[in-house]
């Protein structure tokens, strides 16, 4: 049993094994790249990947701070080195991606898919937001930022942007 696993009782936010058993091979594939990328002396890592995820997971579902995180979790640095890790190294965009294709099928759809939804919303920002970050959203009447989505015909989540806000879309929106 994995360092913390067998004492603590799960979180809503944790894996279910079945979950786990599906994105396992990606990060066992990630974590034998990093062993054979690194050098050949050093600790093995001590924190399981399991116990890794399921506090990046209760982060993103509690919406607390990464110091915030309870105890029985691997320290705070530890797990957000492992998201920053997997953010750098497209860890996170494989994950999203599989689980996108196994969801499309379970939905009797292909894998990949062929068409898109694109949408857009301005979102005022704070007094304390840097001017240089921020736009002005003309029709609307907004100054801030805008967030740019575009989903499959499911809903499942293809792209997201956060730019200024402006009255024009980015260049990589369709339509422009």
């Amino acid at each position: 049993m994995p360092e913390g696993m067998a004492t603590r009782r799960p979180y809503p936010s944790d894996l279910s094994d079945a979950r786990r058993a599906l994105i396992e091979p990606t990060l066992t594939a990630w974590r034998q790249r990093e062993r054979r990328a690194g050098i050949s002396i050093g600790r093995p890592p001590r924190h399981d990947l399991r116990c890794v995820l399921d506090a990046i997971l209760h982060v993103d579902r509690t919406g607390i701070p990464w110091r915030y995180l309870p105890h029985e979790y691997p320290p705070c640095q530890t797990v957000y080195y492992y998201f920053a890790r997997w953010q750098k190294d497209g860890v996170s965009e494989q994950l999203s991606g599989l689980l996108r294709r196994l969801t499309r099928i379970a939905a009797g759809r292909d894998p990949e898919p062929t068409a898109c939804v694109t949408g857009s919303q301005s979102i005022k920002t704070a007094p304390t937001v840097p001017a240089a970050t921020q736009g002005t959203d003309a029709a609307k009447k907004i100054i801030g930022r805008k967030r740019n989505i575009i989903t499959d015909t499911l809903g499942l989540l293809l792209v997201v942007m956060v730019t200024s806000s402006a009255s024009r879309p980015p260049a990589w929106m369709p339509g422009r």
